[in-house]
């Protein structure tokens, strides 16, 4: 019984290098979110999506140099390359420590019980 491995290497090899890729950048802020389609050529990173999307106006405002950035949830680096239908998303400052915004809930929550 032939096993599937076999199978892949008896079946022609495409090279899908050469085909553009279509990536999506977000941006959201409490008011509006933003998300485009892109087209790239193969082989782009995402420096290369962040400067075409500088030219986009819907992204004038938006910090792209700085600014941290993922794809699908896990930070990335500005020299990654993209594949096919990746999603970066351009993430804004947290407007408040995440430690000290739960320190001040605790604190109210104890003064509520205490009353």
């Amino acid at each position: 019984m032939p096993s599937r491995c076999a199978l892949s290497k008896c079946m022609p090899v495409r090279h899908l290098n050469d085909a553009p890729l279509r990536i999506e950048i977000a941006y959201a802020e409490p008011q509006r979110a933003i998300l485009k389609t892109l087209p790239l050529p193969a082989g782009s990173c995402v420096a290369d999506a962040l400067r075409l999307a500088a030219l986009d106006p819907d992204f004038s405002g938006v910090d792209l140099a700085n600014s941290p950035l993922g794809i699908f949830g896990r930070l990335a680096r500005r020299d990654q390359v993209l594949r096919e239908g990746d999603r970066i998303e351009i993430y804004r400052p947290l407007a408040a420590d995440p430690k000290e915004a739960r320190r001040a809930r605790a604190r109210q929550a104890s003064r509520a019980r205490l009353r």
